[in-house]
């Protein structure tokens, strides 16, 4: 499995203040979607994330975003080193990603950039 990067995920109270602040810091602009009520904006090597505490309470547990060439090829991996798949691969704006427990109780998102 090759890794590609990680992005921090940050919840945020308010995504229109803070966008700005993060492109300026990455040097980029923001690509902005919208997930079951949750506002997202993805800038260089963040993930900004605002929307109801119901769901932000669920993103909070998820330690980063595992960027990987491959997520099918990642859920053969992680499955065989004996980590809990947790829901994926599914098709996302962006590609496909997987929510992975690691055996150390760890949880992570990996996806790829598939064209989904």
């Amino acid at each position: 499995m090759e890794i590609l990067g990680a992005t921090l995920r940050i919840c945020v109270d308010d995504l229109e203040t803070s966008v700005p602040f993060y492109e300026r810091l990455a040097g980029g602009t923001a690509l902005r979607f919208e997930r079951g009520g949750v506002k997202v904006a993805a800038i260089g090597s963040f993930l900004l994330m605002s929307g109801p505490e119901a769901e932000l309470e669920v993103l909070r547990k998820v330690t980063a975003t595992i960027a990987v060439k491959d997520v099918e090829e990642a859920h053969r991996l992680l499955a065989d080193l004996g980590a809990q798949i947790i829901a994926g691969p599914v098709p996302t704006p962006v590609g496909r990603n997987l929510l992975v427990m690691h055996p150390d109780g760890t949880v992570f998102e990996y996806a790829d950039q598939s064209g989904a």
